[in-house]
Order: C-alpha cells, then sequence, then structure tokens
C-alpha cells in the first residue's frame, strides 16, 4: 500500500481489464503510476468473453497475446449458436470473424476466454503500486495537478497526481463528481449471471462455441478445464437459482449442478457527453458503457487506453503539448458512439432470431429445423469496425474520418488508419516494429534524417513490394504513432531535411 499523500504522474481509477491495461502501457513508457480500486480483490466473476483480434495486437504489443493464448479456448470455440435450449440441437449459428480461424489481415487472433481468466495476466504485467480496498470519495484540480481523496477501511488519505484516468465503470464516480452527462438508450435491462459447474459436454463437444443462446437466457463456457456461466434477466421475485438453470438447460433434469456464486448487473447501453474534463480522462465503461452482445465493450476500453497512454507519456516526458492530449476525445468519442450503434444493432439481431425461433414453433415448427439468419453469417463479423476506425485529429495530417461499418475490412495506408499488417520477415510484422516511439517505414531510410531533436522515433525498412502495397514510391514513408496509427504519408519523398521533424512537431503540438 503507498504512503499517505503519495504523489505520481498518473493515478489509475478501476481496477479492470481496462485500468489494468493503461497500468502496464504506462510502466511501458516509464510514467509513474498509480492504480486503487475499491475491491479489495480482482473480481471473480467471469463478465466480457471475447478478446478481439485489435485487442490482441495491443497485448501482442505488450508481450501478452501468447500467455492469453495458451489459456484460452481453440479457435473452435469462436462460434454462437442459437438453441431452443442447452439440450436441444442448434436451430442457426454464426463464426466470430476473427476469432474462429486467422485472418490475413492480422499478425494475430482475437480469443474467447473469462475476464477473470484475463485480469491476472494483466496484473502481472506491470509493477507500479496498486491499491486495493481504496475507494475514491473526492477529486479536486488545481494548478498543475489533481487532488484524490481516498476512503481507505474507513481513513482519509490523499493522493496528487498530474492526470487522472478514470476507468471506473459504467456508474463511474469519476464521471459523475465531474458533472459530465451521458447520451443513449441508458439502461437496457437489469441481468443476473450464475456461475455453475455441471457436465455439459453430451450436449456440447461436438458442437463448441464460445456462447450459447437459447430461449431462456444465454450459456457461456467458462475455462477449458470446465465451468459455465448463465446470462439471464433477472426475475421479479426472488429465486431459487439452482432450479432455474435446470429449467433453462432443457427436459433433461438429471443433471447434477452446482451454483458457485450469482451476480446482478445492469445492462448499460450509453456514451458520456465529454472524455475530458481538465486533467481528467474517461476510458472504459466510464466513458462508454455497452450491450454485451458482440463483445465490444472491454475491447473498446483497451483501444481507448493504448490511444491515451502514449500521449500522456508525451505530455509528462516533454515532447508533446496539451492539443495530443486533446485529440483523445476527439478520436475516440466517434469510435465509442458508433460501436455503441453496432452492440445495440447485434442486440437486435439476436432479438430477432428468437422472435424468428418463436414464430415458427407457434406455427409447427419441427424442433431441429433450422432458420434463416438475419444477417447471412454477419454477425461478429466486426473487422471493419474493429481494425478499420480512422482518426481524424490534430494528431494526424490529411486524411478524413472515415469508422467503417462492423463487417469489411480494407487495409488502407492512409493517415488516421492503422497501419497495415505485412510481414518483415516471416515471424516479424510491421506491428512489431512499433513501441515506446514513433516508426518511420520507408524502403529507403538513407534519404531520411535520423536527427529529429526530442521525439522518440526509429526508423523502419521495408521492402519495395510493401511500399508498393502502400501506394509509396522508392523514397516515400509512412510516420505511425505508437498507437499504431498513421500519422502522415509522403508517397514520393521528403521535400527537406527538415520535413519529418515539421511532421512530428505538427502531430504533437
Amino acid at each position: 500500500m503507498p504512503g499517505a499523500d503519495t504523489e505520481v504522474d498518473v493515478l489509475i481509477v478501476g481496477g479492470g481489464p481496462v485500468g489494468l491495461t493503461a497500468r502496464a502501457l504506462l510502466q511501458r513508457w516509464g510514467v509513474r503510476a498509480l492504480l486503487i480500486e475499491k475491491r479489495r480483490e480482482l473480481s471473480p466473476f467471469p463478465r466480457s468473453r471475447l478478446v478481439n483480434v485489435r485487442s490482441m495486437e495491443i497485448f501482442r504489443g505488450l508481450g501478452l497475446s501468447a500467455a492469453m493464448t495458451a489459456r484460452a479456448f481453440a479457435a473452435k470455440y469462436g462460434r454462437i449458436r442459437f438453441r431452443d435450449n442447452l439440450q436441444h440441437p442448434d436451430f442457426a449459428s454464426a463464426a466470430m470473424v476473427g476469432v474462429d480461424a486467422p485472418i490475413a489481415q492480422s499478425p494475430e487472433i482475437g480469443i474467447v476466454t473469462s475476464q477473470d481468466r484475463l485480469e491476472p495476466t494483466l496484473l502481472a504485467a506491470a509493477c507500479t503500486p496498486l491499491w486495493f480496498g481504496a475507494e475514491l470519495v473526492e477529486l479536486r484540480e488545481h494548478g498543475d495537478g489533481v487532488e484524490a481523496v481516498l476512503d481507505d477501511h474507513g481513513a482519509a488519505q490523499r493522493v496528487r497526481a498530474h492526470y487522472v484516468i478514470a476507468a471506473d465503470g459504467a456508474n463511474s464516480t469519476v464521471r459523475q463528481g465531474l458533472g459530465i452527462g451521458v447520451t443513449g438508450p441508458g439502461v437496457m435491462a437489469d441481468f443476473t449471471t450464475v456461475v455453475f459447474d455441471a457436465d455439459l459436454r453430451r450436449w456440447c463437444a461436438d458442437r463448441p462455441a464460445g456462447v450459447y443462446f437459447t430461449m431462456d437466457g444465454l450459456f457461456a463456457p467458462l475455462y477449458p478445464e470446465g465451468g459455465w456461466a448463465w446470462f439471464a434477466r433477472t426475475p421479479e421475485y426472488r429465486s431459487d437459482w439452482h432450479e432455474l438453470v435446470a429449467l433453462a438447460l432443457g427436459p433433461d433434469r438429471d443433471v447434477p449442478i452446482e451454483v458457485v456464486r450469482v451476480q446482478r448487473w445492469s445492462m448499460n447501453a450509453i456514451v458520456a457527453e465529454h472524455f475530458q474534463r481538465g486533467r481528467a480522462l474517461l476510458a472504459g465503461d466510464a466513458a462508454h458503457a455497452l450491450p454485451i452482445v458482440g463483445g465490444l465493450g472491454m475491447n473498446t476500453g483497451i483501444a481507448d487506453v493504448h490511444n491515451l497512454c502514449w500521449k500522456l507519456a508525451g505530455l509528462l516526458h516533454g515532447w508533446a503539448g496539451l492539443g495530443l492530449l486533446e485529440s483523445y476525445a476527439a478520436e475516440r468519442q466517434p469510435v465509442a458512439q458508433r460501436t455503441l450503434g453496432q452492440a445495440v444493432a447485434n442486440t437486435q439481431l439476436t432479438l430477432q432470431v428468437q422472435r424468428r425461433r418463436q414464430e415458427q414453433v407457434s406455427h409447427g415448427g419441427i424442433g431441429s429445423a433450422e432458420i434463416e439468419l438475419p444477417w447471412s453469417e454477419q454477425y461478429f463479423a466486426q473487422l471493419g469496425l474493429v481494425l478499420g476506425a480512422a482518426y481524424h485529429s490534430n494528431a494526424v495530417l490529411g486524411g478524413s474520418a472515415s469508422i467503417s461499418t462492423g463487417t469489411d475490412y480494407v487495409p488502407t495506408p492512409l493517415p488516421g488508419h492503422r497501419m497495415p499488417h505485412l510481414w518483415l520477415t516471416p515471424e516479424r510484422s510491421t506491428l512489431d516494429a512499433l513501441g515506446e516511439w514513433f516508426t518511420l517505414f520507408t524502403p529507403n531510410p538513407a534519404r531520411w534524417g535520423q536527427r529529429t531533436g526530442r521525439w522518440p522515433l526509429r526508423l523502419e525498412p521495408i521492402l519495395r513490394e510493401h511500399a508498393y502495397c502502400c501506394g509509396l514510391g522508392a523514397d516515400g514513408a509512412l510516420l505511425v504513432r505508437p498507437d499504431g496509427h498513421i500519422a502522415a504519408r509522403w508517397d514520393a519523398g521528403p521535400r527537406g531535411d527538415a520535413d519529418l521533424r515539421e511532421a512530428l512537431s505538427a502531430v504533437t503540438h
């Protein structure tokens, strides 16, 4: 536990996946951070189930993706299946694109895993201080920083920091304390998660899936070695959870069930009106709480802090100005709005499938008959949203905002877009060349000056065939930010030695 009147560069409020990822990223940048979490330990509940391909790219950069994949489900679990109940055959099924099989556009593949298995890996990824059991009760901003008042088991403690990352959930204490409102549908429904043990292999082993939607809630396997969760609408009256799970499983009532734990929660659909107020910045569910259908919430929050942490590092290390920090909201809020729309649409499509099935059954449909999916196998085909989002801000030179729809993704080597994945060697991607620096990809490094002043920069040679794929001439180049998005491009090479320094200055002012 840190001592009283602690001073740090960045205070992270919230110890879920987003806050823990921010802690690991800031340590990588050499930023002094402290994470506080009002719970006394990591959450034991599975919560988020999907780590998409973009998040896995971020974790690859932190050296964590291989360990996460080793503890996750096999790729064949990257499907959803629809059933009347878990013991009945599928009446519909669809792939989670980018999870069920590798894709050419990335060196990584998404995984199905439980949040309670992900968080310990993230916790171990950094050694900067954590303070469990400390609840934020007040946040005051002064000239060159903020002061946080914490309740630590009834004792008041104070922490001073230059900046605050609020990753404290949909009911964020920081957001509410700052008076930041939200937009969106709000609470869509109240749900309960029941974690239980049961041997369900006879109905699932030959048809694996990450999620089984039924007419009475959804079932999800928790870990490769066993365990299940049932997610359902919270009943109006006090319930016997053992009995409800047994009913939802199906007609075979002889399945031994052990209920392990129960958690009630609300499915929110909101986006904060502002992502920044002064020295406090919102990320994850504090900035945007999304419906769970589609697995977009946690992943969007991980992308938030990947965008944010290098900008905070630039300010704290002296090579960036306040304008760079302001680009965080300009870049991430439109992504959150579009992602919320996609998550709501996913929820509506799921309900549509269930309604079609109910109509089929009411008209005497055969129990095992399949129905046509309303999205033609496009459910979870969200690569355009996951990999195709483009930024338009003062941290990008040229280009235009182009947040894709949820399906198709076409790699685009233009400013604002994610740097396309290309294999530099059989084992090394262009994404592996990124780090705590700007990266200049060019087929002719000698044409570009090495003296870039205060900015961290590395030159990365690429083959002429890669330059051709990116539309670059023999002396052309792509300047890529630490978060993997292209900051600037030169199709034919620099006009002079100062071109690169001017670009770096412009995107970090």
